[in-house]
């Protein structure tokens, strides 16, 4: 199963293709920037019946080098089967589209990227035939952006810098620069980067500083996390008054009820329980008929 932070690694590219020109700075490479850029179909299967499938597949036209095609994976972990897997990508798109092909991985921690950038030779030492050498963007060199102007200068690569450094000390700041340069946005542009960096942060504890900053310092905005995050709000107040009637009312309320009564998310159940609390006999008696 694909998990967000690997899908945001991949859209954040298929939204803005032209990012890679930008990210490859940090990347020790100068790639031209791109004239157009054309997002590919993503199936390499063959007609024999093996499936295989590149996570994202852009196609570049630039001025000074022509055309050239980037395969972007997104990992998680080291992976033994991968070097092959990706050998195969770039071989099988170099050998369909008749232009050069290079292979982009994107990580979230400093020992999957180590490992991802080795060169592998497919055959003996003595013969290496084929090298794969993929670039690798990952928290050793995505930059640490903690100026909001130098994240409203480019906000798709202040997001993709949240989310390779998502394990990192490093990545609250970077989402409270990103949060801040989002405030002047237009929704439209808001949108995917608010989606990306929550998706990329998948269940790190940033992902929890990420739904508050986008609460409170985009408090105009409307999204889904950001209304998740007030519908939280609401029923954190609203479970706190059905515990203030029953205890002022002198009712016994077991740590199963107040269990129960705080775990609760629904607002309309809980302003029905709120009801009840003022006339219940007993604490157990708001659940009736539930």
């Amino acid at each position: 199963m694909v998990s967000p932070p690997h899908e945001a690694m991949l859209r954040i590219f298929q939204h803005d293709p032209g990012l890679f020109s930008r990210v490859s700075r940090y990347l020790g490479v100068e790639i031209p920037t791109p004239v157009s850029a054309t997002a590919l179909p993503t199936d390499l299967t063959e007609t024999s019946p093996v499936e295989r499938r590149v996570d994202t597949l852009l196609r570049f036209e630039t001025a000074e080098q022509g055309p050239f095609l980037l395969a972007v994976e997104a990992q998680g972990k080291k992976d033994p089967d991968k070097p092959a897997s990706w050998a195969y990508y770039v071989s099988y798109l170099w050998t369909k589209y008749r232009v050069p092909t290079a292979l982009l991985v994107v990580c979230q921690d400093h020992a999957t990227a180590k490992w991802a950038q080795r060169a592998v030779n497919s055959g003996p030492l003595q013969l290496p035939t084929l090298t794969l050498r993929p670039v690798v963007a990952g928290p050793h060199n995505m930059p640490v952006i903690t100026d909001p102007e130098e994240a409203r200068a480019d906000l798709f690569l202040a997001s993709l810098a949240a989310i390779t450094h998502a394990a990192d000390t490093s990545v609250n700041a970077i989402l409270k620069a990103l949060s801040t340069a989002l405030q002047d946005v237009p929704e439209d542009i808001i949108d995917p980067i608010v989606e990306f960096t929550a998706q990329g942060l998948g269940n790190r504890p940033a992902k929890q500083l990420w739904r508050k900053l986008v609460a409170v310092d985009l408090s105009f905005y409307k999204s889904y996390i950001s209304e998740e995050i007030r519908d939280e709000g609401r029923a954190q107040r609203g479970a706190a008054d059905v515990l203030l009637v029953l205890e002022q009312r002198g009712l016994d309320v077991s740590d199963d009820i107040r269990g129960h009564i705080t775990d609760c998310e629904d607002l309309e159940t809980l302003d029905r329980w709120l009801r009840r609390a003022v006339t219940a006999p007993t604490a157990e008696a708001i659940f009736e008929d539930e």
